[in-house]
């Protein structure tokens, strides 16, 4: 697509970057069964019908080494993987797909439209289990430092309203699906500190609704940070 000027809009404003040929790092949060994948690929979709090139990747994950410790932090075991371990490895995860994949696919023009990313991590490992914030956001300075989501699209659903999703498919629960439903209210809590805290960063979308409604709001998100081409 022609470039042109980056609009006003609230959500445009955290699009900060001057160099105009770099891409835009958008990232999709929510616990459990808000549908995140189905709205990345959606928005992918959508975005796509605006000649916008993205790339759609996740977390933990994005690299053979990503992927391998999401396996580890995933599965289920009799010998519970500690915070410490856990929140580590999460950051190797993140460090690799960020110098493997994102930053290489921004320098691009890309856009990256990224399931979780460290707001996940505070949500989660922080709010949910009480890591300390100072302690992640020294890792994130480690594991990716200067960057941050231009755009955070925060799916929100009631932990009961979302589990009830992630039960009705009828799969095998990985170690965090299985966590009790005041785990998930507070993690839930965690994102909705960090969207009243930066409400110009991350835009909370209700995903109680059904699929198309929410994907209708994402555009909707999408659609008002797009460059003008005039």
């Amino acid at each position: 697509m022609s470039r042109g000027t980056w609009p006003t809009c609230a959500a445009a404003a955290a699009f900060r970057y001057a160099d105009p040929v770099r891409g835009r790092f958008i990232t999709f949060e929510g616990i459990e069964g808000v549908g995140k994948s189905t709205q990345l690929a959606q928005a992918a979709l959508h975005l796509q019908g605006r000649g916008i090139d993205s790339l759609l990747t996740r977390e933990p994950g994005g690299t053979p080494l990503a992927e391998a410790l999401r396996a580890l932090v995933l599965q289920r075991r009799e010998q519970p993987v500690g915070v410490t371990a856990e929140l580590l490895m999460i950051f190797a995860a993140r460090a690799s797909h960020v110098a493997d994949v994102i930053a290489p696919a921004l320098a691009r023009g890309r856009w990256v439209l990224c399931d979780r990313f460290t707001d996940a991590t505070e949500a989660y490992q922080g709010a949910g289990h009480g890591v300390a914030q100072p302690t992640i956001r020294q890792l994130a300075a480690i594991a990716h430092p200067g960057l941050t989501p231009d755009l955070t699209l925060l799916l929100d659903a009631p932990p009961t309203v979302a589990l009830a999703r992630v039960a009705s498919r009828g799969l095998s629960l990985d170690r965090f699906e299985a966590e009790s439903e005041k785990f998930f209210e507070r993690v839930r809590r965690g994102y909705l500190d960090i969207a009243a805290r930066e409400p110009v960063r991350v835009r909370l979308i209700d995903a109680t609704g059904d699929a198309r409604q929410v994907a209708v709001a994402v555009a909707r998100e999408l659609d008002a940070c797009l460059p003008n081409t005039e």
